[in-house]
């Protein structure tokens, strides 16, 4: 990687890969101390660099380690939490089981607030809440797929493809966390967050004007259903959220943070994945229900 501070455009901190010609070479020997100085330059040079474990800091390849590891139990944790959604289903009661997605969806909540507010990382938590949001996004992925067949899966290429394109153009520069960006995310997510109890709140209370499947979602604006409206606009704000994400987790690499600040990152890509997907899984339920 090209450097932009002059002094460091030198041989001795090109990439070593680049070839023989950026590698560094020290002044020719005239002793057999000088002699050894440069067989024990050439032997650090030589040397594999140090990983996260070597130097216990945090470093992008570690944290894309502990990612697929959190996805991973969340993974076999949905697997359980299908199961047992599915498990009441008979003829004789055609109707899922909705303890697994409230058990997991509280835990998760709970376990993330854990995890948000306290003040070192701790591994036993992130996992804990992996295992909880896999239960609950087992048991609404079920839910779901009882009444729309074939819905997960459309939801979840969906979201693989939004996590894709979006790593894809933060990873190639072509787009990136900006102060203004981030003060008008934040703001929105403040108001989806203040909509999205209300709507709650109404469809608790039966309140007419929250009618439909999904409330105040389930209203139309010129034909077009609301929650379709503030759907794409939440995906949107969720794929921000994910440049948030990966840019937090180079500044953490740059700044030499901590290995165990990996776990950090992995936590933060994992909500924001879950709440894409549970986005997208309503928008195709909602798209799917009027239909």
């Amino acid at each position: 990687m090209a450097l932009n501070n002059p002094a460091f455009n030198t041989p001795a901190f090109q990439d070593p890969r680049a070839g023989a010609q950026t590698r560094y070479s020290p002044p020719p020997a005239n002793t057999a101390a000088a002699a050894a100085e440069t067989a024990n330059i050439e032997g650090m040079y030589a040397a594999p660099s140090a990983g996260a474990v070597q130097t216990d800091r945090m470093t992008v390849e570690d944290t894309v380690f502990k990612t697929i590891g959190l996805f991973a139990i969340l993974v076999v944790a949905a697997v359980v939490g299908w199961i047992w959604t599915m498990s009441t289903v008979t003829v004789a009661n055609p109707s899922p089981n909705a303890l697994p997605m409230i058990i997991g969806g509280l835990g998760g909540f709970v376990l993330a607030m854990v995890a948000i507010f306290k003040k070192k990382p701790s591994v036993p938590v992130f996992i804990a809440y992996a295992a909880f949001e896999g239960l609950f996004v087992g048991g609404i992925s079920a839910f779901f797929e009882f009444l729309y067949p074939g819905i997960v899966v459309q939801a979840t290429l969906a979201t693989l493809s939004v996590v894709g394109v979006t790593l894809a153009l933060f990873a190639s520069g072509k787009i990136r966390a900006s102060a203004r960006a981030t003060k008008i995310f934040m703001i929105a997510m403040v108001g989806y967050m203040v909509f999205a109890l209300l709507n709650l709140g109404l469809m608790l209370f039966n309140v007419p004007i929250a009618g439909g499947a999904f409330g105040l979602y389930s209203l139309k604006v010129a034909g077009i259903p609301l929650g379709l409206i503030i759907g794409v606009l939440v995906v949107i704000m969720a794929a921000y959220s994910l440049v948030l994400d990966f840019d937090q987790i180079q500044r953490g690499v740059r700044n030499g943070a901590p290995r165990v600040y990996g776990w950090v990152g992995a936590f933060g890509i994992m909500v924001t994945v879950v709440w894409l997907y549970v986005e997208i899984l309503r928008i195709l339920a909602i798209l799917r229900g009027n239909n």
